[in-house]
């Protein structure tokens, strides 16, 4: 059996400013339109990541049990402890003393957490493990190069 996916967590820190470059007509991903020679706004990655900064962290994810669903080993992702759990979000769980990463399934008052990666065994939540829904993951950064 493959280890568990291991995560890092660190609190999100909110309360600087830096607003990078911003685009917001969208970028086409069909056929090209004539460039903008000048960006007149500006985005700030906490704005538009954290909506609630007192309950978000964010964690570097270590293995690769969510690959399937493009999360992979040293990417970031965004936790919000805040938002409630639905059927088929990916969460943060801590499971038997080891933090993990995984999709919720509640099926027939049966609660499993799934991996994106057909390597790895589906955790079936049974009332002898020590478990704890840590948060929900919003967003995933991730390094192209």
């Amino acid at each position: 059996m493959k280890k568990m996916q291991n995560i890092t967590l660190y609190r999100a820190v909110t309360d600087t400013e830096h607003l990078l470059p911003f685009v917001d007509d969208g970028i086409k991903a069909g056929f090209p339109s004539p460039a903008q020679d000048y960006v007149e706004q500006g985005i700030d990655l906490n704005k538009a990541l954290i909506k609630h900064p007192e309950s978000t962290f964010l964690a570097k994810v270590d293995g690769n049990s969510m690959t399937d669903s493009w999360i992979f080993d040293g990417d970031i992702v965004v936790i919000d402890k805040s938002l409630e759990v639905r059927n088929g979000c990916k969460v943060i769980a801590f499971i038997d003393g080891e933090f993990t990463m995984k999709n919720i399934k509640i099926e027939n008052e049966v609660l499993s957490l799934v991996p994106d990666n057909p390597d790895y065994p589906t955790i079936t939540i049974t009332p002898d493990r020590q478990f704890l829904i840590w948060g929900v993951v919003t967003h995933v950064i991730h390094k192209l190069y």
